[in-house]
């Protein structure tokens, strides 16, 4: 999963340091109005029921057909919704060339309806190896077609065929790699019984879509698709570290969980090891990109993406808040207690809702950046402390010490040493030379905190590297 991770970054990286020296912010910004509008109505749709199966326990294999015929008449559903109400979505942005769009990425709700619902197991199984050539080929086909179509047509439409040359890729993959065939079949009491969590999963993921998508809607709607297309592209840099990672754990801790859920003391093993290893990673990666942001921008996107760069910086703070708080919601989920987390959102969206307005009219995507950031800052500490004292029945003292504070102070030298040497028009040499010598830097002063104060992150790492190369 973290090589999964690994690729899909370095894919993205490419992608974007290609096509944004072609392509325009408003073509990125018109992809994203398309997508939007997609994620929203798959997000309003969501059963849930793949989450169910991997939380229940067992094989579930009598469920599958159901799940898969709920599925593909979601799927198309979609595609219906999506060509019907094209020009009303693209009217709300006030872009109506984005009409053709939606209806072509309307496509890949109906590809994704018919994927084979055997690839669940690669979650609940830990069969993470085929999960990863499963999804490193549609991101392949994405990048190849992306940016052999941009090279040749200079448009928008580059954008969306590599959408969907992933999504087909996905699609014939899923019933190549996994032996399940799915049948259409529908069982009225399966369906309410998978529904019965996944209806907990669907608040979930209205409410995540809400706080994650909520700010393109609005910078889009109020600011214009040109400040969508630099938010955009802020965000999906500031968050492709730290989050990232962050999805990596949670997809495995979500499938361990629910293997031990009824065993409190590998709960809270498990749960201080995940919480450390996400930590170590997670604030050197947001540390980093909150200083050398300027740098970045200029020397891979170019001159015309420097409005964007408060916002990636704020949006990096965002980024570190969310990698802890996405280390929760497995957890809660896997000991049954998807409520949890869903009333957390609700409480976070409340802030984002209040703050977004009037801090973007004020710093623009700066300050939509900083309503999301200050929406995160908030309701982790709420959090993190129902999840110590209702389901791990630990310190939370104790937790923090261990996981948070040598990545927290190595963090912060790490990026006093890095603002003495960072600056905007440094060559592409020096820059490089920053991030070796920031993450060096970094490596050696958590190994003698750790010496000292022994906290067991180095034996963590040492036993997830060991189990990694077996």
């Amino acid at each position: 999963m973290l090589a999964l991770r690994i690729v899909e970054q370095a894919f993205r990286l490419i992608r974007l340091g290609v096509l944004a020296r072609i392509l325009m912010p408003s073509d990125f910004g018109l992809l994203g109005i398309a997508l939007v509008t997609m994620a929203a109505l798959q997000t309003f749709s969501q059963t849930g029921f793949h989450a169910a199966l991997i939380q229940k326990k067992g094989r579930a294999t009598e469920y599958l057909d159901a799940a898969w015929t709920i599925s593909a008449l979601r799927g198309f559903i979609l595609f219906a919704i999506l060509l019907l109400a094209a020009p009303f979505a693209a009217g709300f942005f006030n872009t109506p060339e984005a009409t053709s769009l939606i209806r072509v990425i309307a496509v890949t709700s109906l590809l994704q309806g018919l994927t084979n619902i055997g690839v669940i197991y690669f979650q609940k199984e830990l069969e993470f190896k085929k999960q990863f050539i499963y999804m490193a080929s549609g991101m392949l086909a994405d990048l190849a077609v992306a940016v052999s179509a941009a090279l040749i047509l200079r448009s928008v439409w580059a954008l969306v065929f590599g959408v969907l040359a992933g999504a087909v890729v996905r699609l014939i993959l899923s019933y190549i790699i996994h032996p399940y065939r799915p049948r259409p079949r529908f069982d009225l009491s399966q369906v309410r019984e998978l529904f019965g969590f996944g209806k907990w999963i669907l608040a979930i993921a209205i409410l995540s879509f809400l706080m994650m998508q909520g700010d393109n809607i609005f910078v889009g709607k109020v600011l214009g698709v040109t400040m969508l297309g630099f938010y955009g592209m802020a965000y999906q840099i500031a968050s492709m570290p730290a989050t990232q990672i962050t999805q990596v754990i949670s997809v495995v801790t979500f499938s361990a969980y629910s293997k031990v859920q009824d065993m409190l003391p590998s709960l809270r093993e498990g749960y201080l090891r995940t919480l450390q290893l996400a930590a170590f990673i997670s604030f050197p990666l947001a540390g980093g990109i909150f200083i050398v942001a300027p740098e970045f921008t200029k020397l891979l996107l170019g001159d015309k993406w420097m409005p964007m760069v408060s916002a990636m910086q704020v949006l990096a703070l965002w980024g570190l808040m969310s990698s802890i708080q996405g280390t929760m919601g497995p957890l809660f989920m896997a000991v049954g207690r998807p409520d949890i987390p869903t009333k957390i959102a609700v409480l976070r969206l409340l802030v984002l809702g209040a703050l977004i307005y009037p801090l973007s009219m004020e710093w623009g995507i700066a300050g939509t950046a900083w309503a999301v950031a200050i929406s995160a800052f908030s309701t982790v500490p709420i959090g993190y402390h129902i999840l110590m004292k209702r389901v791990l029945s630990s310190s939370r003292l104790h937790f923090a010490r261990d996981a948070l504070l040598i990545p927290f102070i190595g963090t912060g030298l790490m990026v006093l040493l890095l603002s003495f040497f960072s600056g905007e028009d440094a060559p592409l040499w020096q820059f490089a030379l920053e991030v070796i010598g920031g993450a060096a830097f970094y490596f050696t002063v958590t190994y003698l905190l750790d010496r000292l104060l022994k906290c067991g992150l180095r034996d963590n790492l040492r036993s997830v590297i060991l189990v990694g190369l077996r």
